[in-house]
């Protein structure tokens, strides 16, 4: 127990040590955006409507309740700070690398080696996107369920004996256990489905409850799977029909068939050297365009002698031939050939599949040390210096993750024909300000791949605020052409139509644009927007209305929808407990700091003959606006002064601008 317990902190604190650096990031727009930051469920933390909506959604095109919940959970905790959040994640992967520590342990009575494939587990760069990226909690999350699944099979498995009892009644708790620890994985990722078969895997070695090869003994085995075959085959049905719902599954039309095929082979090949050497390491590995005939087949060569070999020592070296297939069936579900997000490979599959090879290597130099006589000191000190060079390698890789730029430049420099990084450079160049580097990266994207439609629309917006508005058409246009079902490029499409004066053609755009995803606030949004520009506000209020129902802790819609309803000229229209209620909620979620909804806030006030409290927001918000707009400080002033006459501001929306998406 000693030497558990050395080793169990080692790790523990190794993990801690290199890992904790990232509670210093912030969220990523790549998918962290989904999954929290514009996430109005997932903030509003743990709720009775929350849990329900995280067990029947297929947001961000999957189905994982349990990763919702968590999400919820730290925002429940620690509100939208990200800091905790990455923290979550660290402390996860290190109790999953003692639980590998165990596991192995147990399943080889092999310690030592377990615990150098524990150690690697917990410091190879290759599982720094698992770790150190928020929106990959389902992957530390779902592989904590499954190695609680495995530690209690394993359990069973010792108790039921070699031949497992045939009454399903009176097994023991511990199988109950896996069975339930084994739903939980999979409503945390549903990457686990090969688990059972992984089971079946130790069941030969190192459980070997396959040693009586009678019939019946073999129909026990498998016939005790049963339950987890069931659950796996409902999370694929589910899973398939979340993705294809999202549109997350992409067509043979556009990957076909036989190139998928042709990424198998490659794709194996390239995790298994990035196992082994670790560097050049992508948050984005995009799957070519045709794949030459010379990789395909060397790496199918490596994949058969491998293979071949682990077949063929199974009797003197099992742990070769279930370490082989460990790595090679835990990545199935994930290998392309049912295409998800364009990619050819993600360095996060590993998180799991890497286990058996780490373990395959770690016996694989205990039994070589003994036939060569190699001196423990030596072995000891090896096995050292590699997990020493794996830490140096995951904290340069951890730098990488610091932000958005340096995540996509990187990207860039390893795969330098990545448009979906150029891509996400250029979202990221935008957050940072700098929109001539953003428009000169989306442009460069359109050049690597001009079927990038995101790349269309988001160069669109750059067009169109920069004053070019035909070749902001001829970009919605060509996105639309390339994905006539994108709301994203409709919505922008109608803003441009709206500001060129096309106001019925720009609310077919919106229209449609709802239609196709009457979860977004941004179609009616603007649809509101529109009708005010025309004149027409009291048509605007219910689609603005049903905005904020959409996006209720969005401050930039409760905003602006408190503005329209604290200050618009028309008796009709405006509402000021309303918009009190709404700008209040407003300068609540941004800590009293945006200097335009102090402005709104004061407005409401002041609709509502508060003048007095008009008066101190509007000085709260001048105080503000000095020191980052002197525009909108003097704009802010000016109605200061009506307040302090006890006098309401009144403005008119007609002909206001119509902005793209912020």
């Amino acid at each position: 127990m000693s030497r558990l317990r050395l080793v169990v902190l080692l790790v523990a604190l190794g993990t801690l040590a290199v890992y904790l650096p990232v509670s210093h990031n912030g969220f990523s727009l790549y998918d962290d955006n989904d999954y929290v930051m514009e996430n109005p469920v997932v903030q509003q933390g743990l709720t009775w409507s929350g849990i329900k909506w995280a067990f029947t959604t297929w947001h961000a095109a999957n189905w994982h309740p349990l990763t919702w919940i968590s999400h919820m959970t730290d925002c429940q905790l620690f509100g939208m700070t990200p800091g905790p959040a990455h923290v979550v994640n660290v402390l996860f992967h290190a109790v999953n690398a003692i639980l590998v520590l165990i596991l192995l342990s147990r399943l080889t009575g092999a310690f030592w080696p377990a615990a150098f494939a524990a150690a690697l587990f917990a410091w190879h760069p290759l599982h720094v996107e698992s770790v150190a990226w928020i929106s990959e909690r389902k992957d530390v999350l779902s592989t904590f369920f499954a190695l609680l699944t495995l530690l209690a099979y394993t359990k069973y498995a010792s108790v039921a004996g070699k031949v497992p009892r045939p009454s399903m009644v009176i097994r023991p708790r511990s199988y109950w256990l896996a069975i339930l620890f084994f739903a939980f994985a999979l409503m945390s990722k549903p990457m686990f489905v090969t688990l059972p078969f992984l089971m079946l895997l130790l069941d030969f070695w190192p459980l070997q409850r396959f040693q009586r090869s009678d019939v019946s003994t073999v129909r026990r085995v498998v016939s005790e799977k049963i339950p987890f075959l069931v659950l796996a085959a409902a999370s694929c049905v589910v899973t398939f029909l979340a993705q294809r719902q999202g549109g997350a599954v992409i067509p043979l039309e556009k990957i076909p068939l036989a190139l998928r095929f042709e990424n198998v082979p490659v794709a194996y090949a390239a995790y298994l050297l990035k196992l082994f050497f670790p560097w050049h390491l992508a948050v984005f590995y995009p799957l070519p365009a045709s794949i030459p005939i010379g990789p395909i087949m060397a790496a199918t060569a490596v994949l058969v002698f491998i293979t071949a070999v682990a077949w063929l020592a199974q009797k003197r070296f099992p742990y070769l031939l279930v370490g082989w297939l460990w790595f090679l069936g835990s990545l199935v579900p994930v290998i392309g050939l049912v295409q998800v997000g364009g990619a050819a490979m993600a360095d996060r599959y590993t998180y799991f599949s890497s286990i058996g090879i780490f373990l395959a290597v770690a016996l694989g130099m205990r039994d070589a040390a003994a036939k060569f006589h190699v001196p423990r000191q030596i072995l000891g000190a090896g096995a050292v210096l590699i997990l020493a060079i794996s830490l140096t390698l995951t904290h340069g890789q951890l730098a990488y993750w610091q932000n958005d730029t340096s995540l996509f430049t990187h990207a860039l420099d390893v795969t330098p024909d990545n448009d979906t990084a150029r891509v996400d450079l250029g979202v990221a160049c935008e957050k940072a300000g700098d929109k001539t580097a953003a428009m000169d990266e989306y442009q460069r994207a359109v050049q690597l791949n001009p079927d990038n439609v995101e790349a269309h629309n988001n160069l669109g917006n750059l067009l169109d605020e920069a004053g070019h508005t035909s070749a902001a058409l001829a970009e919605y246009q060509a996105a639309l052409r390339l994905e006539p079902q994108s709301a994203e490029a409709l919505d922008n499409l109608g803003t441009l139509l709206v500001e060129l004066g096309q106001y019925d053609n720009g609310e077919t755009q919106y229209a449609q644009a709802a239609q196709l995803d009457p979860a977004s606030w941004h179609a009616p949004f603007l649809m509101g927007k529109a009708l005010l520009k025309q004149g027409r506000d009291t048509n605007a209020i219910p689609y603005l209305r049903h905005a904020v129902e959409l996006a209720p802790d969005n401050p930039h819609v409760l905003n602006f929808v408190a503005e329209v309803l604290a200050s618009d000229t028309d008796d009709n229209v405006r509402n000021g407990p309303i918009a009190l209620t709404l700008a209040t909620k407003a300068n609540d979620l941004t800590d009293g700091m945006q200097p335009d909804v102090l402005d709104t806030l004061a407005m409401a006030y002041a609709e509502l003959g508060q003048f007095a409290q008009a008066q101190q927001t509007a000085a709260d918000g001048f105080n503000v606006a000095t020191a980052v707009d002197l525009y909108k400080a003097e704009e802010i002033g000016k109605r200061s002064k009506l307040y302090q006459n006890n006098q309401p501001f009144r403005q008119s929306f007609t002909n206001a601008p119509q902005t793209n998406l912020p």
